[in-house]
């Protein structure tokens, strides 16, 4: 190997390594200036405290947001929930598992396949009928499925998904 292949191979090296750093820095998840409504930790790839990835209500508001029109067992009637799609926040955390636990202010939790995130518009609702959901009216964040887009969603086992005042979720 001649001296100048050996040079050539260090420069693209370090070029590669430069190229790796910024990309991973493109994909760094700023940190929170406000107060933080959810955690999340585990697998996850992108954290901006710790090991965690901390969101902030305007962090949330940043990320791709969905509105869905259901009906749910906990209100009269349809709702127009909007928020963060579940699968957004996943991914600016830089998740990676199989399952989450999605646990609320009361310590309930429930496991959410990551599928489930991926196969439905699953939301983060922030907001119901326009009003952004207070602690009181399950909020600040609360998991819905598009029930009436997808009738095979109506049963318990995804009822007990559905968690109200999240904090947490834990990527496994």
């Amino acid at each position: 190997m001649t001296c100048r292949s050996v040079v050539l191979k260090v420069r693209g090296f370090i070029a590669l390594a430069g190229f790796a750093l910024l990309s991973a820095q493109a994909i760094a998840l700023e940190a929170p200036e406000g107060p933080v409504l959810l955690v999340v930790s585990g697998k996850v790839g992108h954290p901006n405290v710790g090991n965690e990835a901390h969101f902030d209500k305007a962090m949330l508001e940043t990320l791709e947001q969905h509105e869905t029109i259901t009906r749910t067992p906990w209100y009269d009637g349809a709702v127009r929930f909007s928020g963060p799609l579940g699968r957004a926040i996943l991914e600016a955390a830089g998740a990676e598992g199989v399952n989450t636990r999605v646990v609320a202010l009361n310590e309930y939790a429930a496991t959410i396949p990551v599928s489930d995130f991926e196969n439905y518009d699953v939301i983060l609702a922030m907001q119901a009928n326009g009003k952004a959901l207070r602690i009181r009216d399950q909020g600040p964040l609360f998991v819905i499925y598009p029930f009436d887009e997808h009738p095979e969603l109506l049963n318990e086992e995804i009822f007990s998904r559905s968690v109200w005042q999240v904090m947490r979720i834990e990527v496994e």
